[in-house]
């Protein structure tokens, strides 16, 4: 690669690096990487070759979204297991603000898991895209009673073999689970997990309060899509719910779509776990970005509306919510600052899949996964490793 070639300079904006807010800053950009942040009235000394320059004026400099959990978009499922599938999400993923993603899984027949984590084994990122970092198996070790959209016919007993086949076939890209950690009553799947690096979230669960402790004591460090799947808070049992909020071992995805989880458990979530526990991500499935109407997950049919996808039974199915959405609902939650929710969306994700060294904040050294934002959130410019992936006015109509 030309150096310079994926150089930008970010002038006259307000930079929320790791540490402090840079008023009226800049960012140089090189080969892909934050090269230097410079305060008021400080510039670089010295350019690359060939770089752009981006005016900042008014509007905030904050990293790019990582969605820790989605299925699809743009018509396209991981589990189609096809580049082009891949490609349909990774490319309009930036539109939202999403840098960077896990795909997602569904519990199904092992054959097409297999498909699925093999061709994103072999899937080679591209320039100007969302980059895949790796796998989230969803399933199919789950409680059959918590399966939610979740092919019931396919779920499986926690099974370590099976696992590290799936481990190896991936190439070592599962970096997070979801599984209900009470059908491991030894403890010993998730240990396995756990002492080998993969991320072990609780969900698809009917365990309780103490279960979740024992699940914390042998490794598991998050939850999944909280409330969902899952048994609510009860006065002689505050289960997984109360676990999010009790357990600083903790972190907790969130579906912040107004739907999944109602606005004012969203307030009432936020209030008991904190900005720092708390991980944005959308669920999202294939039908995102696309108009309403009959889609499938997972082999089943799914009706989507205008803001939500169901089963035949009305269960949802995912969601079809932009990560950027989500951001905003909780930016509206009373003393909600930009500052806490870059740690909800872009921060706790990165810290949670053991990336925060590449990714999840402005820092130099990092990858330069950028967005260009005002006060609202609205998104004037998404960058992947230091190339320009969106520009608002190339917004489409379907978006």
């Amino acid at each position: 690669m030309e150096s310079g070639s994926n150089s930008i300079y970010i002038r006259n904006v307000t930079i929320y690096t790791e540490n402090e807010i840079i008023s009226n800053g800049s960012v140089l950009v090189e080969d892909g990487k934050i090269n230097a942040i410079f305060s008021e009235n400080e510039k670089p000394t010295s350019y690359p070759n060939r770089f752009k320059i981006l005016d900042g004026s008014n509007l905030n400099l904050i990293p790019g979204f990582i969605d820790g959990h989605i299925h699809g978009a743009n018509g396209a499922d991981v589990m189609d297991a096809t580049e082009k599938a891949m490609d349909a999400m990774a490319s309009v993923l930036p539109m939202e603000g999403t840098t960077s993603f896990l795909a997602t899984t569904i519990t199904q027949s092992p054959e097409n898991i297999e498909k699925a984590l093999q061709n994103i084994a072999k899937y080679p990122n591209k320039p100007g895209q969302a980059e895949v970092l790796g796998v989230h198996l969803e399933g199919p070790f789950i409680e059959a009673s918590k399966k939610g959209a979740q092919p019931l016919e396919y779920i499986m007993k926690p099974d370590i073999a099976q696992f590290d086949k799936w481990q190896k076939l991936s190439g070592n890209k599962i970096k997070t689970i979801t599984m209900a950690p009470e059908h491991d009553e030894d403890g010993s799947f998730i240990r396995h997990l756990f002492e080998s690096g993969v991320n072990v979230s609780a969900g698809h669960t009917a365990t309780g309060f103490e279960g979740m402790k024992k699940a914390v004591s042998h490794g598991v460090r998050q939850i999944t899509h909280l409330c969902n799947a899952m048994n609510g808070i009860h006065h002689r049992d505050i289960g997984v719910v109360g676990a999010a909020f009790s357990l600083e071992e903790l972190r907790a995805e969130l579906i912040a779509d107004g739907i999944h989880v109602v606005p004012d458990m969203l307030e009432l979530i936020y209030r008991n776990v904190g900005s720092e526990r708390l991980i944005l991500i959308t669920d999202a499935m294939r039908a995102k970005c696309l108009q309403a109407g009959d889609y499938e997950l997972g082999g089943q049919p799914v009706t989507v509306t205008e803001d939500r996808a169901v089963l035949e039974d009305g269960t949802l199915a995912g969601s079809i919510l932009k990560l950027q959405h989500g951001a905003q609902r909780m930016l509206m939650i009373k003393d909600v600052s930009l500052q806490q929710v870059i740690e909800m969306a872009s921060i706790n994700p990165a810290k949670q899949l053991n990336i925060f060294d590449k990714k999840g904040s402005i820092a130099v050294g990092k990858d330069a996964d950028l967005l260009l934002v005002d006060d609202e959130l609205n998104l004037s410019y998404t960058i992947c490793q230091g190339v320009i992936a969106f520009e608002e006015e190339n917004i489409n109509e379907n978006y």
